[in-house]
C-alpha cells in the first residue's frame, strides 16, 4: 500500500481496493471458446450450443415464452405492465367507453355513403344496395362519434387532481368510437388510455391515445381486467358483439355485487332499446326487477357527464371538482 493509499491518520488497513463493478484485472476461465489447435471440431460444437434454443435466456426467448406451459407467466405479465405504467402515469380513476369501431366521423360517412351510392347506380345490385342502406345507417349514428368526442374532452377538462393523479378516459383503443373518445381528451390536452388487442389480422391503435398509455394486450380476460379495475363509470354507445360483451360482463358484475356498483350510461336510447330489451328480460323473470335500475340513457355529452357526477355524489364519493 502506498503513503497516498494509507489512512487518514497514518495506521495500516488491511480492507483491500474495492474491485471495478463490471471489469475484472483477469478474466475467468471460459471468456474464450475451446480454442481449435486443442480439439479441431470444438469451435463448431460451441457454435452449435450457441444456436440452439435450450441455450437461450429464458426471458429472451420468444418460442419458449410462447409455449402452452408459460401460460400462467403471460398472463402475469400482461396483468403486470399496464398496472406499472398506469401508476407511474398517475391514472387512478378511469372513465371507460365502448361503442361500435364502425361508426365513424361524419365526414368519412358522408363520403362512405356517396360511394355506396356510386357503387348501387353502377351495379344495380342485392348486395350494393344492401351496402348503400348500411352506409345510409352508419351516417344517421354518426353523430355519436361527435358526442363521444365532447364527452371525451369534458372528463379530460377534469381529469387533474392533486399530487398528479389523473382521471382519464379509457377506450379498446381503436377507431370508431373509440377514436372519438381518446380524440376529445387529446383535444383538450390530457392524457387518455388504449387497451388494444392483438388479433390474428393486424390492427392499428387510433392516433389519439397518449402514446405511453397505449397498451396490447395477449389475452383478453386480462384486457377486461383493466377496463374495470379502475374504472368509476361506464358509457357504452352503439355497437354490436365487442360492445355487448363489455357491457354485459359489467352488468353481471354489478348485479352480483362482484364489483362494487358504478354508474352505466348506454347512449342512445332509441338504439339501445331496439337492441336490448331489458323490459322483456324482467317480464319473463329472468332478472329482477332491481337489475333495470343498473343503467340509464343518455343522448348528450352534457347529459352523460352530469349524470355520472351526480350518481356518484349520491353515492357520497364525489368524481371530480
Amino acid at each position: 500500500m502506498s503513503s497516498s493509499e494509507r489512512p487518514a491518520d497514518g495506521s495500516e488497513s488491511r480492507v483491500p481496493r474495492p474491485p471495478h463493478p463490471q471489469e475484472r484485472r483477469e478474466p475467468l476461465p471460459g471468456h474464450l471458446p475451446k480454442p481449435n489447435h486443442e480439439d479441431p471440431g470444438a469451435a463448431e460444437r460451441v457454435e452449435a450450443i450457441l444456436a440452439s434454443p435450450s441455450y437461450r435466456q429464458a426471458d429472451g426467448d420468444l418460442d419458449f415464452l410462447a409455449g402452452y406451459e408459460t401460460r400462467g407467466v403471460r398472463l402475469q405479465i400482461d396483468y403486470l405492465k399496464p398496472e406499472l405504467h398506469m401508476a407511474k402515469h398517475g391514472v387512478v380513476d378511469t372513465v371507460v367507453v365502448f361503442g361500435s369501431t364502425r361508426i365513424v366521423e361524419p365526414a368519412s360517412a358522408r363520403s362512405r355513403l356517396e360511394k355506396a351510392r356510386k357503387d348501387f347506380a353502377r351495379e344495380q345490385s342485392a348486395a350494393a344496395r344492401e351496402k348503400l342502406a348500411i352506409a345510409e345507417r352508419i351516417l344517421e349514428k354518426s353523430h355519436y362519434y361527435e358526442v363521444a368526442r365532447e364527452f371525451g374532452a369534458l372528463v379530460g377538462a377534469a381529469g387533474d387532481r392533486p399530487e398528479g393523479q389523473r382521471l382519464a378516459i379509457v377506450t379498446g383503443g381503436g377507431p370508431g368510437i373509440m377514436e372519438a373518445a381518446n380524440r376529445g381528451a387529446f383535444d383538450v390536452g390530457a392524457q387518455s388510455v388504449g387497451l388494444n388487442i392483438t388479433l390474428p389480422r393486424e390492427q392499428f391503435p387510433n392516433p389519439y391515445v397518449t402514446p405511453d398509455l397505449c397498451f396490447s394486450f395477449h389475452y383478453f380476460a386480462l384486457r377486461k381486467l383493466h377496463f374495470l379495475l379502475r374504472a368509476r363509470a361506464l358509457v357504452a354507445f352503439p355497437g354490436g358483439y365487442g360492445t355487448f360483451d363489455e357491457l354485459f360482463e359489467t352488468l353481471t358484475l354489478v348485479q352480483t355485487r362482484k364489483i362494487a356498483p358504478l354508474p352505466i350510461v348506454l347512449v342512445g336510447e332509441s338504439y339501445w332499446r331496439r337492441a336490448f330489451d331489458v323490459d322483456f328480460l324482467v317480464d319473463e323473470g329472468v332478472i329482477a326487477a332491481e337489475d333495470r335500475e343498473l343503467f340509464w340513457y343518455a343522448e348528450t355529452a352534457e347529459q352523460i357527464w352530469r349524470d355520472i357526477r351526480c350518481w356518484h355524489e349520491r353515492a357520497g364519493k364525489p368524481l371530480a371538482p
